[in-house]
């Protein structure tokens, strides 16, 4: 069993930067691909990135990509999501996930985390 905590999320301006952060706890990290995941007010859960334990392997949702980034530090179990140039079309509650290997952008994996809000105003 993997346990999951975000932090980072909160208010900021169109254009401007967050940082989340997932720590994980329990099961082997090292060795699960992990991702993040948002959900807005009205609308179905979507991807949003997604990096292989051994970070070589990267996914990106189109609509983040060049602006997101995805790391992991496996020694410190934790994994980040770097959010640059925000709009407002991309606030939502962000959670981070972990699970077996990643296979591209329709990964589904079964551990979550309990979300963090992001809001992103114009």
């Amino acid at each position: 069993q993997v346990q999951l905590v975000e932090s980072g999320g909160g208010l900021v301006q169109a254009g401007g930067s967050l940082r989340l952060s997932c720590e994980a706890s329990g099961r082997t990290f090292g060795r699960l691909s992990m991702g993040w995941f948002r959900q807005a007010p009205g609308k179905e859960r979507e991807f949003v990135a997604g990096i292989g334990w051994s970070a070589s392997t990267q996914y990106y949702a189109d609509s983040v990509k060049g602006r997101f980034t995805i790391s992991r530090d496996n020694a410190k179990n934790t994994a980040s999501l770097q959010m640059n140039s925000l709009k407002p079309e991309d606030t939502a509650v962000y959670y981070c996930a972990v699970d077996r290997m990643i296979y591209g952008t329709s990964w589904s994996p079964n551990y979550w985390g309990q979300g963090a809000q992001v809001t992103v105003s114009s």
